[in-house]
């Protein structure tokens, strides 16, 4: 019997605020006192802390949920799931990983860059447990940094963009403009313009700076794709979390467009299903794959450490084909794939 350690309270209270159907947790005072659902004997009590969007956004948080989930079911024990809100301080995200580990959570996994500071920091306070991280390279002896290659899963999306427009004209909606996103952008980019010079590519970040909303915002994320889609755009590509899930509502109301989903299979995921028509393929960033290493290498007892990247090579990133929609270019993905592999084409990581 699977036990989580839900904290239902904080989803209670914003229930009337949510736009999607996404996981909450509570904030690190609340999180505290709260007691977790026990862990089985011989069992590894795995502790980790969501991104906002948390478990349920159908897309980055839910690929880590399900790392989680494969190893609560093999090695038995418990997970403890927190989550992160948009008016998160770099005091927040510490106090957080601090409870897990006061806890006796190991391995903790903190699933997205911007908890690097705090995992530098808890880390070192707490050198007897292990802890991972998504998306962020940290140093530590008792630090695995979970990374992807999103550009060169990216370019592939770029290129079946580029053969299934018929408007030369496709877009890429970013949820913050970051580092990272930038990468998903730049590799989307090349893509289509390798393809074909002729496709123009609009481009549009949902929030900048420290507002992390643009990740859980499906609103923004229909707005941004609506007016991509009313400028001329017929495919439209969101690395934006489940803001992503707007975007594809937005390309699903205009006949002959498509969206490109992310890191979760999207055309596969529970409640997208009458969208299903429009999600063309997913780039699909394997993090429950990363996850998964990490906690069965935890209940080795040879935790792994340094920055393990997981490239397309290693199936760390793919493009999805559910849906079949990818058939008739799909020899020309497989090519542009194994160029990538082969070190024929680099993938630029900046715009």
């Amino acid at each position: 019997m699977r036990r989580v350690a839900k904290l239902s309270a904080a989803c209670l209270a914003t229930a009337a605020l949510a736009l999607s159907a996404t996981a909450c947790g509570k904030t690190s005072s609340e999180d505290a006192g709260s007691t977790p659902s026990g862990s089985a004997k011989g069992g590894i009590k795995i502790g980790l802390a969501y991104d906002v969007g948390g478990r349920g956004d159908r897309s980055f948080n839910d690929s880590a949920a399900r790392g989680a989930d494969k190893a609560e079911k093999q090695f038995g024990g418990s997970i403890k799931e927190l989550t992160a809100k948009t008016s998160d301080t770099p005091a927040d995200r510490v106090q957080r990983l601090t409870d897990l580990a006061q806890a006796g959570y190991s391995p903790i996994i903190a699933v997205g860059y911007t908890y690097a500071p705090a995992v530098q920091q808890v880390a070192k306070q707490f050198p007897k447990t292990s802890f991972g991280i998504v998306d962020s390279v940290v140093d530590g002896k008792n630090v695995n940094s979970i990374t992807f290659t999103e550009e060169q899963g990216s370019y592939l999306a770029g290129v079946a963009a580029a053969m299934k427009t018929k408007k030369n004209h496709v877009g890429f909606i970013g949820g913050v403009d970051t580092p990272l996103i930038k990468k998903f952008e730049a590799g989307y980019v090349q893509g289509v313009h390798d393809t074909n010079p002729k496709v123009k590519v609009d481009v549009q970040y949902l929030t900048h700076g420290q507002d992390t909303s643009g990740f859980s915002s499906p609103d923004k994320g229909q707005q941004a794709a609506q007016g991509m889609l009313d400028n001329g755009t017929d495919v439209i590509y969101t690395a934006a979390g489940s803001s992503g899930t707007g975007a594809i509502e937005a390309v699903n109301g205009v006949k002959g467009a498509w969206a490109i989903g992310v890191d979760s299979d999207q055309y596969n995921i529970p409640g997208m299903a009458k969208y299903k028509s429009s999600i063309l393929t997913s780039m699909v960033k394997n993090v429950d794959v990363g996850v998964f290493d990490f906690i069965q290498s935890v209940k080795n007892g040879k935790p792994l450490a340094g920055n393990n990247v997981y490239s397309l090579a290693k199936g760390g990133v793919s493009l999805a084909t559910s849906g079949g929609y990818l058939k008739d270019i799909q020899p020309k993905l497989d090519a542009a794939k194994q160029k990538i592999v082969d070190g024929k084409i680099k993938v630029k990581t900046t715009p």
